[in-house]
């Protein structure tokens, strides 16, 4: 018995771009539902609720960020950007709206597809290789970790991460005292090696210290290593 299609929804202006992504996709074997204006695109994702969103930044009416943002505020559904514009700013812009990936256009098309596939992965946890040590739970100070619920307390209370936020709180937390340098940070959440330049750690890295009330300026639960990477300082929990 063949498992349901995968559901995209692609928010792309450009309609001949839109049509070839979309032809690309269903070659692939997702279903791909296609909408070309910003202020439709809400409307198109409580229609369709799809697996996974495919967002343009430059859309009419509202744009791809403020999209990004009003979605992240109710749904964890993973989001990957879409842009012309090659800018650093942009990249940190958009993953701190919620996104969860970022491509610059043209993007390659085995690119976008090896990205849909490495959000979609992990979303299945129960399909990947498992990297916790044995047992249910993990403690650590006030900080209580679900493995197999992959729910998160602090302090008592449920703490809501996304994916990426989450996997990158559980490595850290079991690599716990050690330095852990950007390229094993970004294989961790993204599945791909550091380019040098990728800002993407970094802001998760900030997501998690405002989760966990760690001051930015100062912060003692994940500590900015400078020149070799972060480290979850165990006794600060």
């Amino acid at each position: 018995m063949s498992s349901a299609p995968v559901n995209i929804l692609l928010v792309e202006d450009d309609r001949r771009l839109a049509e070839l992504t979309q032809r690309y996709l269903q070659q692939h074997h997702y279903h791909v539902t296609v909408e070309h204006h910003g202020d439709r695109a809400l409307h198109a994702f409580s229609r369709c609720r799809p697996d996974l969103i495919l967002l343009d930044i430059m859309l009419p009416g509202m744009d791809g960020l403020a999209l990004c943002s009003r979605l992240k505020q109710q749904y964890t559904t993973p989001i990957i950007l879409l842009t012309a514009r090659d800018t650093h700013m942009d990249e940190v812009v958009g993953l701190e709206t919620g996104a969860d990936d970022y491509l610059s256009k043209p993007v390659e098309p085995m690119v976008l597809l090896a990205r849909i596939r490495n959000l979609l992965k992990r979303q299945q946890p129960a399909q990947r290789e498992p990297i916790m040590p044995a047992g249910r739970e993990i403690e650590l100070g006030e900080l209580r970790i679900n493995r197999f619920a992959r729910a998160v307390w602090y302090r008592g209370r449920p703490v809501t991460l996304s994916t990426q936020e989450y996997d990158l709180l559980l490595f850290l937390v079991i690599n716990a005292d050690c330095i852990m340098n950007r390229d094993d940070l970004m294989k961790q959440i993204r599945g791909i090696e550091y380019d040098g330049l990728d800002r993407t750690v970094d802001v998760y890295i900030s997501r998690l210290r405002k989760a966990f009330d760690d001051d930015p300026s100062s912060p003692s639960k994940i500590k900015t290593v400078w020149g070799k990477g972060y480290l979850l300082a165990r006794d600060a929990w």
